[in-house]
């Protein structure tokens, strides 16, 4: 396995003309100076306690062609369900305004925890750090495959290799670079963090996940940057070998987990846009992550 700064180099130099041939100069000059559109606020999420589920704000946006911009990640804090061996979060206040004039709060977290990315680093020594994945990597189209229908009446639902050639039957190809991502509506659970792990009496917990081989189908047979799900883990729950982390980040590509609202992203047309923490050696990190699309 290649040194992480050295395939960091070679997903630069094969992804930027992707990403301008995709968006067009303009386009991706516009989403890199988002700052600099005017936006409207459509719907507003409402402040709520750590551990509640919320939907994420859904944005109007005149910004290179696109309408709309949806937030993908969830609001978290120490109660949001995490998997099973992962040390909890925990924070505090390091600065109040009474005492030091201005407010701040100190985080302890791992890298896996809500909406967050494993980088290839995650299950691979010498893999892709998180610091180092490209940015043409993370401004990306975005596919959404929805398997919720099964997940309604199968716990073990996987998205398959026939859900991806359906979704290209009824859409066109994955577009070359492509997040493709799993809406299985999973995230309704979060209301009830136990459900959402939702472990048996035998310890074993059961949620939705891409089959390994629709992962081996996704970076054998298309170009894609990474693959997402609105559960806990690429692997559905009861996976005893993490098949599809093996696939994915063996590739080199990336797994977001947890993401959210995923139900409000048409299933062709979006770009998404993955801001990850960029601390050195990173397995993964907390994601905040957007769709736009029209």
């Amino acid at each position: 396995m290649c040194a992480p700064h050295v395939m960091a180099m070679v997903q630069e130099t094969l992804s930027r003309r992707r990403l301008l041939g995709g968006l067009g100069a303009s386009a991706a000059l516009t989403v890199a100076g988002v700052t600099g559109s005017r936006m409207a606020v459509a719907q507003e999420a409402t402040p709520v306690a750590s551990g509640t589920p919320e939907t994420p704000a859904t944005v109007a946006v005149a910004m290179g062609g696109f309408t709309t911009v949806q937030d993908l990640s969830h609001r978290f804090g120490p109660d949001f369900p995490l998997f099973p061996g992962t040390h909890p979060m925990s924070m505090w206040v390091a600065n109040a305004y009474d005492t030091d004039g201005y407010f701040s709060n100190v985080l302890e977290l791992n890298e896996h925890t809500a909406t967050h990315m494993d980088a290839p680093a995650h299950f691979f020594e010498g893999g892709l750090t998180a610091d180092y994945v490209a940015v043409e990597n993370l401004v990306v189209p975005m596919a959404v495959i929805d398997i919720s229908e099964r997940a309604a009446t199968d716990d073990d639902a996987q998205l398959t290799p026939d859900d991806i050639l359906a979704w290209e039957a009824a859409n066109g190809p994955l577009p070359d670079g492509a997040l493709v991502a799993m809406y299985s509506g999973w995230e309704a659970r979060l209301v009830d963090p136990a459900s959402y792990i939702n472990l048996d009496a035998d310890g074993v917990q059961h949620y939705p996940g891409f089959h390994p081989e629709a992962a081996a189908l996704l970076v054998e047979e298309r170009s894609i940057s990474g693959i997402a799900v609105d559960t806990l883990s690429q692997d559905y729950g009861a996976s005893q070998d993490f098949g599809t982390h093996v696939a994915i980040l063996g590739a080199g590509k990336y797994g977001i987990e947890n993401m959210a609202a995923l139900a409000n992203v048409p299933p062709s047309g979006a770009m998404a846009v993955i801001g990850v923490s960029k601390h050195i050696n990173a397995s993964g990190g907390p994601v905040r992550a957007f769709a736009f699309f029209s």
